[in-house]
């Protein structure tokens, strides 16, 4: 079962996407508010995917994004906010997240299958 860390510092929104992603099959293993506990959380539990909000408190998610990567190589970021991906230009690619969605598309339909993608493509290397 693909474990996920949920960051986003609207509990409304943290609510709304562990309620999604758990009736979808996924075991969401921590929430986060702000970008130093998403930072610290990734780095003790390890998860496959970090759902990740652009827009923090304390620091922007394409930063945290980094962050995370390079503590935990093997976690996939997926970037997700109100405002569309257009808005921040090469800032997604450029962080090594694996996709963005906005809040509005985000559905576990679209996230199983970016991650049976990505799991695809790394079995094809």
């Amino acid at each position: 079962m693909t474990t996920v860390l949920v960051v986003d510092d609207h509990a409304e929104f943290r609510a709304a996407a562990v309620a999604l992603l758990a009736a979808g099959g996924f075991r969401v293993v921590g929430e986060a508010a702000n970008g130093a506990d998403a930072i610290a959380a990734a780095r003790a539990l390890a998860p496959d995917v970090v759902l990740l909000d652009v827009r923090l408190p304390d620091h922007d998610g394409f930063a945290v994004s980094r962050r995370i990567r390079g503590h935990v190589p093997s976690t996939r970021v997926v970037l997700c906010s109100a405002r569309a991906a257009v808005d921040y230009g090469t800032r997604a690619e450029e962080c090594g997240a694996i996709a963005f969605f906005t809040k509005g598309e985000l559905s576990v339909p679209a996230l199983v299958a970016l991650l049976q993608g990505e799991r695809d493509q790394t079995d094809r290397r």
